[in-house]
C-alpha cells in the first residue's frame, strides 16, 4: 500500500511540474535575433578603368549567405553580425584577355566584333557588420541600417570570349587577386533593401595594359533580401 502512495505522489509531482513548464508557442520572445539569413542580387560597375574600357550588357552579381546576428542592447536594435557566404560577380567589356603560353595579354579595341566577353569571379565571403533597426519581437517589419567590411576569397574564376575570330575560356587566372575586400551598406524598410558594396583594393594584381598598372575596383549596387 505504502508503495502505490508513493507512486500515486510521484505521478502527481510531475503532473504538476509539466503544467508549470508548459511552453507558450504565442508568447513573446523577448530575445529574438533578426535577419540571419541574406540574398542579394547587384549590377556590377567596374571603377578606374583604363582608357577605352566599357562595360557592355548587364553585369550581374547574386550573394546569399548567413549572419549570425548578436545584440548587444537589451532593446536588441543594436547588434553585430558575422557571417559567411557565396557571391558570384560578372563583368561584361570590351577588356580582351589574349592567352599565351608565357603570359595573359590585356587589351581594349573597339574595332574587335564579338559576342560574348565576360569575366566570372565566384567568392567565399565573410561580413562583420554593426546593425541598427527600429525592430520589435512583435513585428518583422521595421526600418534597418546595416553596414560592415567584408572580406572574399576568389575560389574560381573564369573568362570567356566568344567573337568572329573564335572562342576562348580561360581559367585559374594568376593576374586576378586572390583577397578582395571592401566596405557595404545596406539601408531600408521590410522587404526591399538598397545595398552598395565598394572594393577597396583592384580586381588584378600588377597586371598592366597600355604600359599601365591595370587598378580597376568594383562598386556593387542592387538590393538585399532578409530572412530570419
Amino acid at each position: 500500500m505504502r508503495f502505490l502512495l508513493s507512486i500515486v505522489f510521484f505521478l502527481f509531482g510531475l503532473s504538476v511540474f509539466a503544467q508549470e513548464k508548459t511552453v507558450d508557442f504565442d508568447a513573446v520572445d523577448s530575445l529574438y535575433r533578426e535577419d540571419q539569413f541574406y540574398f542579394g542580387l547587384t549590377y556590377n560597375k567596374l571603377q578606374n578603368t583604363p582608357s577605352g574600357l566599357s562595360q557592355n550588357k548587364f553585369s550581374s552579381g547574386i550573394s546569399v549567405g548567413f549572419l549570425r546576428d548578436m545584440p548587444i542592447n537589451k532593446a536588441r536594435t543594436w547588434a553585430i553580425a558575422l557571417g559567411l557566404g557565396y557571391s558570384l560577380n560578372n563583368y561584361n567589356d570590351n577588356l580582351f584577355i589574349n592567352n599565351s603560353d608565357a603570359e595573359n595579354l590585356y587589351f581594349t579595341d573597339s574595332s574587335v566584333i564579338f559576342d560574348k566577353n565576360k569575366l566570372s569571379l565566384h567568392f567565399v565571403d565573410v561580413p562583420l557588420e554593426v546593425r541598427w533597426r527600429n525592430s520589435t519581437p512583435e513585428s518583422h517589419k521595421f526600418w534597418r541600417v546595416y553596414t560592415g567590411f567584408k572580406v572574399s576569397y576568389l575560389i574560381y574564376d573564369r573568362y570567356k570570349f566568344t567573337g568572329e575570330d573564335g572562342k576562348i575560356i580561360i581559367t585559374g587566372n594568376k593576374d586576378l587577386n586572390k583577397i578582395h575586400y571592401g566596405t557595404y551598406v545596406a539601408m531600408g524598410w521590410n522587404t526591399w533593401n538598397f545595398y552598395a558594396y565598394y572594393g577597396l583594393n583592384p580586381l588584378f594584381k600588377s597586371t598592366k595594359i597600355a604600359g599601365k598598372d591595370l587598378d580597376m575596383n568594383t562598386l556593387n549596387l542592387g538590393l538585399m533580401f532578409y530572412i530570419l
